[in-house]
């Protein structure tokens, strides 16, 4: 089983940066993918960003091109998603998922953190 711890978020505003923390712990060698994933109130948790764990192969929602980037630190078990021109409608919480596919679809990742908020005021 995999641990993913969250941490990062926080109350900004619109145009501002934030990075955020994905720490994994437990049997990290289980997995392929590191995704992120955003909900807000009232909608469907919705993908991000994904990275590969060994070979730092990335993909991005359209919503998110060109404004987060995603690294990764294999020493440290930890993937950050940083974030710049930060709009309102970024506002939701934040979640890192980890799944055994290449893949954008939740429905593929086995074990997700409790998430972190991000706020963003206009």
């Amino acid at each position: 089983q995999v641990h993913l711890v969250e941490s990062g978020g926080g109350l900004v505003q619109a145009g501002d940066s934030l990075r955020l923390s994905c720490t994994a712990s437990g049997r990290t060698f289980t997995f392929y993918t590191t995704g992120w994933f955003r909900q807000a109130p009232g909608k469907e948790r919705e993908f991000l960003a994904a990275i590969t764990w060994s070979g730092g192969a990335t993909r991005y929602a359209d919503s998110v091109k060109g404004r987060f980037t995603l690294a990764r630190d294999n020493a440290k078990n930890t993937v950050y998603l940083q974030m710049s021109s930060l709009r309102p409608e970024d506002t939701a919480r934040y979640y890192c998922a980890v799944s055994s596919s290449w893949t954008e679809e939740k429905r593929f990742y086995t074990s997700w953190g409790q998430g972190t908020q991000v706020t963003v005021s206009s």
